[in-house]
């Protein structure tokens, strides 16, 4: 590994930015904008664990900004990812307290944010993993519920997910902190909802939608092989296309139902996720 005080002089190399109106550091902070990620096909990635992660994944870094304040002396970990960076030839820039203030994930400093050309593939290119369960998202709107999921995903070994209608993109840096850096790793497409559901009928997979009037309990269905889990959004649940496909004869769709034995008439959406998760897991590796 190289020597830590040689990574320190190459990051510190370009010198370190003091003003938050740096262009660099204001272009990266509109990447908070939906908009923009859209437009650039660029995002940001706040934190130790989800940097590593985008690394190991092969995302391509455009540059990654470094809290000066946290190389003197920098944790183990950020030594580690620093000395990664410097190896690739990544372009790494310095910046003081209120420039990275501007750009970092509320109070949560953990020395880096880099950006990052990243953003969920279209259907046509999503490979799921072969004979795993997969999630549908419809219309999921908070990106800490999204990423929630997908970490839920992950730890389950899910195949895959899809992220459909108008919710929050995959790409928001808060769906990759509140996801830690697993949305790099599940293969992730974005789609309407029509071609969700046009790509579940052409793959006969069947549809587990979770629904507070399902027609049955949620471990009474098959969640394993290729069951597509269906989630909506927090607010409407699931669109109606889904039931019209199903009536049309074109898909095969079953709801499913969690007991709610409190005052409360529904779970968090990421809740309901990770319940079905495990359920899935539980059937695939039958477990009593």
């Amino acid at each position: 590994m190289t020597e830590p005080a040689t990574v320190i002089e190459s990051v510190l190399a370009a010198g370190s930015v003091t003003s938050p109106a740096n262009p660099r550091v204001r272009a990266a902070a509109r990447l908070r904008d939906a908009g923009d990620r859209r437009e650039t096909g660029l995002t940001l990635v706040d934190g130790l664990r989800e940097l590593d992660r985008c690394l190991r994944a092969g995302v391509e870094l455009v540059e990654v900004f470094v809290a000066a304040d946290r190389l003197s002396p920098p944790t183990t970990m950020l030594l580690a990812i620093l000395a990664e960076l410097v190896a690739r030839k990544i372009p790494l820039l310095p910046l003081a307290d209120r420039p990275f203030t501007r750009i970092s994930f509320g109070g949560r400093n953990e020395g880096v944010v880099a950006v990052a050309r990243f953003c969920s593939g279209p259907l046509t290119t999503f490979t799921a993993k072969a004979d795993q369960p997969i999630f549908i998202l419809e219309g999921v709107e908070k990106p800490g519920n999204l990423g929630a999921i997908l970490r839920s995903a992950d730890a389950t070994g899910c195949g895959g997910v899809i992220v459909c209608g108008a919710g929050t993109d995959a790409a928001n840096p808060a769906v990759i902190r509140a996801s830690l850096g697993t949305v790099f790793s599940l293969p992730l497409a974005t789609a309407t909802t029509a071609k969700a559901i046009e790509w579940c009928a052409d793959r006969n997979r069947p549809v587990i939608a979770a629904t507070p009037e399902g027609s049955c309990r949620w471990c009474d269905v098959t969640l394993g092989g290729n069951a597509a889990i269906l989630l909506g959004s927090e607010a409407h649940g699931i669109s109606t296309a889904w039931c019209d496909a199903a009536s049309a004869g074109s898909l095969a769709l079953t709801t499913v139902a969690l007991p709610m034995l409190g005052v409360a008439d529904s779970l968090n959406v990421s809740a309901t996720a990770a319940v079905l998760a495990y359920e899935s897991l539980r059937q695939r590796q039958k477990i009593d």
